[in-house]
This record gives C-alpha cells, sequence and structure tokens, in this order.
C-alpha cells in the first residue's frame, strides 16, 4: 500500500499515513482535525535536469584562484 503524507488543517501537523488509494483521509492523530494531502513531486536523478542540479552545485563552491606567481 502507498504512503501518504498529509498535515493538519487545525494544528498543523504533518504526518504520514498507509492506506489504499480509494480510502477516505485519515483524521488528525493529533487533535482529530481535518487534513490535506501533501503532494511532492519526486527528484530528478538522470537526465536534463540533473545536469541542471551538478551546475547549480558548482556554481555554490568557492572558486579556486589561479595567479601567477613571480619569483
Amino acid at each position: 500500500m502507498p504512503i501518504y503524507d498529509y498535515k493538519c488543517i487545525r494544528c498543523n501537523m504533518q504526518f504520514e499515513a498507509v492506506h489504499p488509494i480509494n480510502a477516505c483521509s485519515p483524521k488528525c492523530p493529533a487533535c482529530g482535525g481535518t487534513v490535506n494531502k501533501l503532494f511532492s513531486s519526486p527528484p530528478a536523478v538522470h537526465g536534463y535536469m540533473a545536469r541542471g542540479r551538478e551546475l547549480a552545485m558548482r556554481s555554490l563552491q568557492p572558486k579556486l584562484r589561479q595567479e601567477k606567481h613571480e619569483h
């Protein structure tokens, strides 16, 4: 069964629930309030998006200075 992420409207508690795809949303385990299902997209790990991520990571690293040393 899939795992779903939820956030309570009343107390803002985030939690996971395991249930069939066609089941109703559960109530908040802390306060019994109504919850919203959270949707997140999986990270890209290949192809064009991975190349962009690599370039972004490199742009945040400090640049090495290449100075000519004169004696």
